[in-house]
C-alpha cells in the first residue's frame, strides 16, 4: 500500500449534467469553488473540465479554463491542477450516412485538445487512451493522435495523466512508455464502471495494475454506485485515489452530495479509517515527480 495517499477530486467532469445534480459546478466561479472546497477537504489534485456558463454544457473554450486556473491561483497557490485533454475526441455516425459526422460529434484536431495546457502550463493534464463505444457514440483516440498530443504535452512541461479504460488502452500506453514516447515513471488512471470497458470489480482493477509498467503511480476509481467502493479498492491495491462530481452525484444511496468538499470529505474518512494517511499537496508532488 501507498505510504502516502493522494486525493483527487473530479469537480464537474464532461457527462454529468444538472439533470443528474442541480448544483453540478458550471460556471468558472463555481468551478473554481468546488476545487478550493476539495483542497479544503484533504483533495491535493483538482481534476478540471470547464462549461458554457450559460447552458452548463461541456466546453472546451481557453478563456474559461484560464479563469478558473487563475480564480483558484488567486485563493490557493499549492493545489495540484489537472486539466482535462478528453473532450474532442467523441464521433456520431448520422443517421443518412454514418461516413458523415452526425450531431453530438466532437471530433478536433489533436493540436486544438491541448491548446488550453500549452497556454496555461498546468502540472497535469490527461491523456486519453481509449477508443470504445460510450453510449451510442464513439470515442476515438488514434495513436497518432495521442502521440502528437503526448509530444505537445511534454515539450510544455506538463506531466500527462494516462487515462485507461480497458486493457487495451494498457497495452497501447505501455508500448508508448517502451519506445520513450512518454517518460517514466507513469502516472496513471485507471477508470472503471464505464460500459464496454474496465467493469467495477476488484478482479478488473487487479488485472490492470498487473498489467502497468514497474514504477507506475497509479489511481483507480469506479462511477455512480460503485465510486466509493472502488475507492476503496484502488487503495487496498496499493493506488491513489479518486471521488467527485464526474463520478457520483450521490454521497449515500438515495442521497444527493452536497458537493465536491462532501465527497472529499468522506474518501478521506473511509481512507483515514483504514488505516492509510493522506498526502498533502507538496507530499503528492515528491510522490509523483512534480516541481516543487
Amino acid at each position: 500500500m501507498q505510504p502516502k495517499v493522494i486525493i483527487t477530486c473530479a469537480v464537474t467532469g464532461n457527462l454529468t449534467t444538472r439533470e443528474h445534480h442541480p448544483g453540478l459546478p458550471a460556471t468558472p466561479r463555481e468551478i473554481a469553488d468546488a476545487c478550493l472546497e476539495a483542497a479544503d477537504a484533504g483533495a491535493a489534485i483538482a481534476h478540471i473540465h470547464v462549461r458554457d456558463p450559460q447552458t452548463a454544457k461541456p466546453s472546451m473554450e481557453l478563456q474559461l479554463y484560464r479563469e478558473v486556473v487563475e480564480l483558484i491561483r488567486a485563493r490557493n497557490t499549492d493545489l495540484i491542477l489537472n486539466l482535462t485533454t478528453g473532450p474532442g475526441g467523441r464521433y456520431v455516425p448520422s443517421d443518412e450516412d454514418p461516413a458523415v459526422a452526425g450531431p453530438g460529434t466532437t471530433l478536433l484536431a489533436p493540436e486544438k485538445r491541448v491548446e488550453h495546457v500549452v497556454a496555461l502550463r498546468p502540472e497535469i493534464c490527461t491523456l486519453d487512451f481509449n477508443t470504445m463505444n460510450s453510449g451510442g457514440q464513439v470515442v476515438i483516440n488514434t495513436p497518432r493522435n495521442v502521440g502528437i498530443m503526448a509530444e505537445i504535452i511534454s515539450d510544455c512541461g506538463v506531466k500527462p495523466e494516462l487515462e485507461l479504460f480497458d486493457t487495451g488502452d494498457i497495452s497501447m500506453a505501455n508500448d508508448f512508455l517502451r519506445e520513450g514516447r512518454l517518460r517514466e515513471p507513469a502516472m496513471c488512471s485507471i477508470v472503471t464502471g464505464i460500459k464496454y470497458g474496465l467493469p467495477s470489480t476488484p478482479d478488473a482493477m487487479a488485472t490492470a495494475v498487473r498489467m502497468l509498467r514497474p514504477g507506475s503511480q497509479w489511481t483507480g476509481f469506479g462511477i455512480g454506485r460503485m465510486a466509493f467502493p472502488m475507492l476503496v479498492q484502488s487503495w487496498l491495491l496499493g493506488g491513489h485515489v479518486r471521488i467527485g462530481m464526474e463520478d457520483t452525484s450521490y454521497i449515500a444511496r438515495g442521497r444527493l452530495t452536497a458537493g465536491n468538499g462532501e465527497l472529499t470529505e468522506r474518501a478521506r474518512d473511509l481512507i483515514e479509517k483504514l488505516g492509510g494517511e493522506i498526502a498533502s499537496c507538496g507530499e503528492a508532488r515528491q510522490i509523483l515527480g512534480l516541481a516543487a
